[in-house]
């Protein structure tokens, strides 16, 4: 899971590591889509703002964050007709330019500047 911490940010070194292109660009922050994930872990050490975890041992305060991750997949976004449920890879889709309701509310990131 890409937790608020990548809102603003969005490096993009966890894309280049990903060998299943399972992170998705919303259009403030990152996620990852749970099903397509296989846990390898390759994008969380490169992660400048350690905003990824992996979703068995996230920490109970960032609860919101992984409901946040699912909402991105499996409900209609802003501006979207369907939830993207399993689109079968990022590169596919390109950039979603939408995010969920709690991202897209978030106040900018001081940590983008």
């Amino acid at each position: 899971m890409i937790t608020s911490s990548c809102v603003d940010i969005k490096d993009m070194s966890c894309i280049e590591e990903c060998p299943v292109d399972c992170i998705y660009e919303g259009d403030r922050k990152l996620y990852i889509h749970p099903k397509e994930c296989i846990d390898c872990g390759a994008c969380e050490p490169v992660c400048p703002v350690d905003a990824i975890y992996p979703d068995r041992s996230m920490p109970a305060e960032l609860t919101d964050d992984k409901e946040d991750n699912r909402v991105f997949f499996y409900e209609v976004l802003t501006g979207r007709d369907a939830p993207l449920v399993s689109p079968g890879g990022s590169m596919r889709t390109g950039p979603i330019e939408a995010d969920t309701e709690r991202t897209a509310a978030l106040p900018p990131n001081p940590a983008a500047d």
